[in-house]
């Protein structure tokens, strides 16, 4: 195998090991309240408080992936780094989202049995489902800074919802992806977090990446193939057909 064959395959293990640690010790009270408590359904506003810990988590890990684009071996201190000037801002966003996942569930459990339960459940599913695409892709635009920093919290989580909206099949993927990384995690915890969060998660950096992603723009009739029309120009375009219309 050649050289950078190699190189390539120790910079993802690397990655991942480091996403691994960063999440591991970022979520230590969720995961010692977890191993603790062998019914944690019982308890639900106290684990609600704990799993607002989980969005600085994820931003920080997507902070991390974000700067292990350009730098294959950066250190566990980036995720550290990440994790500290993105805690208040990833709080805003997924505090909202995750309170409205717990509500959704909690209607789910509450209507299962009743006689609008198969109308209702499957709409409460949807929000659930909904909320934390929203939640996660609204974490990964934060980090990758370019204009989720200065963008408001309701702002970015409407500008987030819409984008998973829109790319639904690779919103679609992301849940898959989490669900069989919490189900790995739950059947076995030592393997689980040593392996699975940061292989998961660098896939769903992935997705959000391309959930985010901006249509290309329209190319022009006249301009070289590849060249995309500014934005004036297919408006003054667009008024010149509608006056020759006229």
């Amino acid at each position: 195998m050649a050289y950078g064959s190699w190189e390539l395959i120790w910079s993802h293990v690397h990655r991942v090991l480091v996403v691994n640690l960063g999440l591991t010790v970022t979520s230590l009270p969720l995961l010692t309240a977890l191993g603790l408590c062998h019914r944690p359904w019982r308890y639900p506003a106290f684990f609600a408080v704990l799993a607002l810990g989980i969005g600085p988590t994820l931003a920080g890990t997507f902070g991390y992936l974000h700067r292990a684009d350009t730098d294959d071996r950066a250190p566990i201190r980036a995720f550290a780094g990440a994790y500290r000037r993105l805690f208040r801002a990833a709080l805003l966003r997924w505090t909202p989202c995750a309170l409205l996942v717990l509500v959704a569930v909690t209607d789910v459990v509450t209507l299962r049995a009743s006689a609008a339960g198969p109308a209702l459940v499957p709409c409460f599913l949807v929000v659930a489902a909904l909320a934390t695409c929203t939640g996660v892709v609204a974490l990964a635009d934060l980090a990758r800074g370019a204009s989720g920093a200065g963008r408001g919290t309701w702002r970015a989580l409407l500008a987030a919802a819409h984008a998973a909206v829109r790319r639904w099949p690779l919103s679609l993927l992301t849940l898959a992806l989490l669900a069989v990384g919490l189900a790995g995690v739950n059947q076995a915890p030592l393997l689980g977090l040593a392996v699975l969060p940061g292989c998961v998660l660098f896939v769903v950096w992935r997705n959000c990446r391309g959930t985010l992603a901006v249509a290309p723009a329209e190319p022009a009739a006249d301009s070289p193939a590849g060249v995309p029309r500014p934005a004036h120009a297919l408006a003054a375009g667009r008024a010149g057909v509608g006056g020759a219309g006229d």
